[in-house]
């Protein structure tokens, strides 16, 4: 996926914020950070899985599965010596866990009385993996290190700036597909099929991936809720639709959400989609390198206020790679006392939906910060799409 080049860059700033963290090793569990340091790809994160990267150690050790471990030697860029695998026998096992293999590779290494950290809020860490962990390795200092790698991943590489536009031309393709699909009498799900088809098969250049999240696509009074999927009911005159999707290249994402409406938009949802698109439009304005999250923040709260509405949830945060439940890195977030500074090269989704009661509308866009300030990943009108009913 990327040159060798590349990920002895990403390995040295990771080390050096080792350094910066106190610790010596690191365990690392969430796939995306095992991807970004490596290239192992596959859908077995449903198992305990790791990479190993230590100070004194130049290249890093992956240990899954043993059905697995062809596929790490396919897709990642380390020596055949440096991928270690578990007998099946590990896997839900009553009495063995793979945290016990996982430690006597580090006893095997001389690495078992180190400070090492761990992944402790990772989906993929669980509280048995720390137990088993702490038995295995007595003499080792475990100590949370949160989102060290995701830290590491913020600044982005001209490559994968590049994969997260190829993701943009895709979730076009999607909202398009969307919108075309959409009408009375349609059901929700085929709308999510639609979309589905269009962020795997991408364009006639490049194809797509799949998603970290599902389609979200909330109608009627269920846009009150962001979250929610999508059923096989079928849409009526007058549904209020949001659509909240992304496309992905590479495991790269670009998110971007829309409000449409099937038949004439309510004049309070119009003004809704009317203060969200200005409250957008200044907030990107001052999304320049220098300004901090909550700054940004602070433009966004200071233009709605106007109007007299107020969002008490963060408006953005920071995106790039990713594998399920999430695409966000789980670092920078656009709310009170983040004092992130934006730079160049980083990246987040921008998502100042408004919910109410009974209805929600949602406006976002996936960005890019550069030199010279924001630009949209994506390039799809913001106005509240009004089908017309026949």
């Amino acid at each position: 996926m990327f040159s060798k080049e590349e990920y002895d860059i990403r390995m040295n700033n990771t080390k050096q914020k080792m350094l910066q963290y106190g610790v010596e090793g690191l365990i690392i569990s969430n796939p995306s950070n095992m991807y970004y340091l490596t290239g192992y790809d596959a859908w077995s994160f449903y198992v305990n899985q790791v990479v190993l990267v230590f100070i004194d150690m130049d290249e890093p050790i992956w240990i899954g599965r043993q059905m697995d471990a062809s596929g790490a030697m396919m897709t990642t860029w380390m020596k055949e010596s440096s991928i270690r695998f578990y007998p099946d026998n590990y896997v839900q096992s009553t009495i063995r866990h793979p945290m016990d293999y996982v430690a006597e590779v580090l006893v095997e290494c001389g690495q078992d009385d180190k400070k090492i950290g761990v992944e402790m809020d990772s989906f993929y860490y669980t509280a048995m993996c720390h137990e088993r962990l702490q038995i295995g390795l007595p003499n080792a200092e475990l100590k949370d290190t949160g989102n060290l790698v995701s830290w590491v991943r913020v600044l982005k590489s001209d490559t994968e700036i590049s994969y997260m536009k190829n993701a943009a031309q895709i979730v076009e393709k999607a909202m398009q597909a969307a919108y075309d699909t959409v009408n009375i009498g349609v059901r929700e799900n085929e709308v999510a099929a639609a979309i589905t088809h269009a962020q795997i098969y991408g364009s006639d250049d490049f194809g797509g991936d799949y998603t970290s999240m599902v389609p979200m696509l909330p109608a009627g009074k269920m846009t009150a809720s962001p979250h929610i999927t999508w059923s096989d009911r079928r849409y009526i005159e007058g549904d209020i639709l949001t659509l909240e999707i992304a496309g992905c290249y590479k495991r790269y994402h670009t998110p971007l959400a829309r409000t449409m409406i099937l038949g004439k938009a309510p004049g309070h949802v119009q003004e809704v989609a009317d203060v969200i698109n200005e409250g957008i439009n200044e907030t990107l304005y001052h999304m320049t390198p220098g300004t901090t999250a909550e700054e940004v923040n602070e433009v966004w709260t200071r233009t709605i206020g106007k109007h007299g509405y107020v969002k008490n949830a963060r408006i953005g945060y920071s995106i790039g790679l990713s594998y399920p439940p999430d695409w966000g890195e789980h670092t920078i977030s656009f709310r009170g006392g983040d004092h992130t500074m934006l730079q160049p090269n980083m990246t987040f989704h921008l998502m100042p939906g408004l919910w109410f009661d009974n209805f929600g509308v949602s406006i976002t866009e996936s960005v890019h910060i550069t030199e010279d300030g924001a630009e949209t990943f994506a390039s799809f009108d913001r106005k509240l799409f009004e089908k017309t009913v026949e």
